[in-house]
C-alpha cells in the first residue's frame, strides 16, 4: 500500500469521525466561531483592539498581523487551490446540513485556517497574550472546517502550514529586504 493511498484513507476516516462525534453544542460553538471568521471579521476586529489598547506594539502587531492575514490569503486562495484542484469530501459522509454551505472551490489548503494561523503567528512574538488568545479562536476554526466537511484533515494542516509561512515572511520581510539592499549597495561601490 503506497503512502499517498494510506494517507489519502486516514484523511477520510478523520473527516468522517469529525463530523459525526462533535458534540452538537459544541459543533455550534464551532460554527460561531467560523461565522466570525469569515472574511476575516474576528482578526480585523481584534487587530482594532489590538491597536487602539496596546500602544504601539498593539499597533505593530495588528499591522504585522492583517498583512500575515492578506499574505496567507493570497496564497492559499490564490495560488494554491488554483494549484491543487482537491475536491471537497463527499456530502454523503457529514451527517448534518451545515455541509450545504461550503464553498465549490479547491478543498486544499484550507483558507480560513491559513489566515488564522497566519495572523496569530505574526502577532504572538510582539503581544504573546494577544497570540494566546488569539490561538484559540484560530484552533477552533481548523477544527470546525473538518468538522463541517468543508476540508479534510490535511486541507487544515496545510492551511496552517501556509499561515505559519506567511507569518515567517511578513515578520522577516523588512530585514531580508534590508539585507539585499546592502549587500547590493556593497557590490556597486
Amino acid at each position: 500500500m503506497s503512502v499517498t493511498r494510506t494517507l489519502r484513507e486516514a484523511d477520510g476516516q478523520l473527516t468522517r469521525r469529525a463530523a459525526s462525534r462533535i458534540p452538537p453544542g459544541f459543533g455550534k460553538v464551532l460554527s460561531a466561531v467560523e461565522e466570525s471568521a469569515e472574511s476575516s471579521k474576528l482578526w480585523c476586529g481584534a487587530a482594532v483592539l489590538m491597536a487602539t489598547c496596546g500602544g504601539w506594539r498593539g499597533r505593530k502587531a495588528a499591522a504585522t498581523g492583517l498583512t500575515a492575514l492578506a499574505v496567507a490569503q493570497f496564497a492559499a486562495n490564490g495560488l494554491c487551490k488554483q494549484l491543487a484542484d482537491r475536491p471537497r469530501p463527499p456530502k454523503e459522509w457529514i451527517p448534518h446540513d451545515e455541509v450545504e454551505d461550503r464553498p465549490e472551490s479547491s478543498s486544499f489548503p484550507s483558507g480560513h485556517t491559513a489566515a488564522a494561523v497566519a495572523f496569530t503567528a505574526a502577532v504572538a512574538p510582539s503581544l504573546p497574550l494577544a497570540g494566546a488568545l488569539c490561538a484559540i479562536p484560530a484552533a477552533l476554526v481548523a477544527v470546525e472546517r473538518v468538522q463541517s466537511g468543508a476540508h479534510y484533515p490535511t486541507d487544515a494542516v496545510a492551511g496552517a502550514a501556509v499561515g505559519l509561512g506567511s507569518a515567517w515572511v511578513t515578520r522577516n520581510a523588512p530585514r531580508l529586504a534590508l539585507r539585499l539592499r546592502l549587500r547590493l549597495r556593497l557590490r556597486l561601490t
